[in-house]
């Protein structure tokens, strides 16, 4: 007997992948699972989701295991206040957010007659009630477009699922890059001069007064009994929440790769050594980045004894003196793999063009960072 699927079922919505958030359930956390005092602006924890702030408190974020009861969910965002500001200036902000590349916003539509409906849901979780805004930014370099919509937060201290359904624009497109095209912003707190106007932007508008994008938002910083939880964020194609877009850890660290790698506990490769004090060693990237990235390290330059050092192994461990992350010579923008250049002058190769490895400890990392 063959099961036949109604036609009005067969859609994006329904089959492949429907979440254009990646980390929606905060699985993953390649930098860290807690911060502590943070003010400004930085990825701390939880991949893919960026704190930004403006003189609106103190805070400590984490990735904690306070979620929906019976939801499938293992974490949540948290944000913690740990010193207030009960009186915010006027351009004092709080915000969460997560951007999306214009390479995957193509299939919405924008900018046609045939613009696609959005529709947001998560669970949040807070101290403190009251109104919070969430706002829609189409970061178009011919012409920002942007709407906000407020939800509220009525029991504390209980989870509540939030369901926002936005129009498609059928004037402006998403472009078609690897930048931030699509943003979305959640207000936690914001000074006049970005909620002193009379009436929320609750539709896209391209002239838009900075004091009507978060009117009404709470001060989620006017205490320090205050937190914040989210977890379950899903954007989709349509006027429906489905049930959350469950991927598998695999799945969803692959996705975030594109984006932030770092290693440690690793060897790389030689290419050669040069000058009988340098060499180079090629490192290849576990995933192609979204664009060539920074290159950075974290640890001490020394020997392999201690698992924070790095060092070169020729026919005994070499102490190296500085080292240099650089795209490969021959390709700039590679998105693939970095040259670590190693420079040890107290020592030498035994001659040129001689094999030998990069090594590190397990607490010593290489960080790459392409992130939006």
């Amino acid at each position: 007997m063959t099961t036949k699927v109604p036609s009005e079922l067969v859609s994006d919505q329904v089959f492949g992948r429907r979440n254009l958030f990646i980390n929606g359930d905060m699985q993953v956390a390649q930098r860290a699972t807690s911060a502590t005092g943070q003010t400004g602006t930085g990825f701390h924890t939880v991949d893919r989701w960026e704190f930004v702030a403006s003189s609106a408190g103190t805070w400590d974020i984490s990735r904690s295991t306070t979620v929906p009861s019976g939801e499938g969910f293992a974490y949540s965002q948290k944000l913690d206040c740990t010193t207030a500001d009960s009186s915010l200036d006027a351009g004092n902000y709080l915000i969460w957010r997560q951007k999306i590349e214009g390479i995957n916003l193509q299939h919405l539509k924008y900018g046609t007659s045939s613009a696609e409906k959005l529709t947001l849901s998560f669970w949040v979780r807070s101290a403190k009630t009251g109104t919070y805004i969430v706002e829609f930014y189409n970061n178009n370099s011919a012409g920002i477009k942007l709407q906000s919509q407020s939800y509220t937060i009525s029991s504390a201290d209980t989870w509540e699922k939030k369901t926002i359904t936005i129009d498609g624009d059928t004037a402006l497109a998403f472009q078609n890059t690897t930048d931030g095209e699509l943003l979305v912003y959640w207000w936690l707190a914001a000074g006049s001069t970005y909620s002193g106007g009379g009436s929320l932007n609750n539709s896209w508008n391209s002239s838009v007064a900075n004091n009507t994008r978060a009117v009404g938002v709470v001060n989620l910083a006017d205490s320090t009994s205050n937190d914040w939880y989210i977890t379950g964020v899903q954007l989709e194609v349509g006027a429906d929440a489905t049930p959350f877009e469950h991927l598998t850890f695999d799945e969803q660290s692959s996705l975030c790769k594109r984006y932030y790698q770092q290693y440690s506990g690793f060897h790389a490769m030689p290419m050669w050594t040069y000058g009988r004090s340098n060499g180079s060693f090629q490192f290849v990237l576990e995933k192609e980045m979204r664009s060539q990235p920074s290159a950075s390290y974290s640890g001490t330059l020394g020997s392999l004894n201690n698992a924070n050092y790095c060092g070169i192994y020729e026919t005994d461990w070499v102490t190296i003196s500085s080292i240099t992350l650089s795209p490969t010579s021959h390709e700039s923008g590679n998105t693939k793999m970095i040259r670590i250049d190693s420079a040890h002058p107290t020592n030498t190769f035994a001659s040129n063009n001689v094999a030998v490895g990069f090594y590190a400890g397990d607490n010593f990392l290489l960080i790459f960072d392409a992130e939006l």
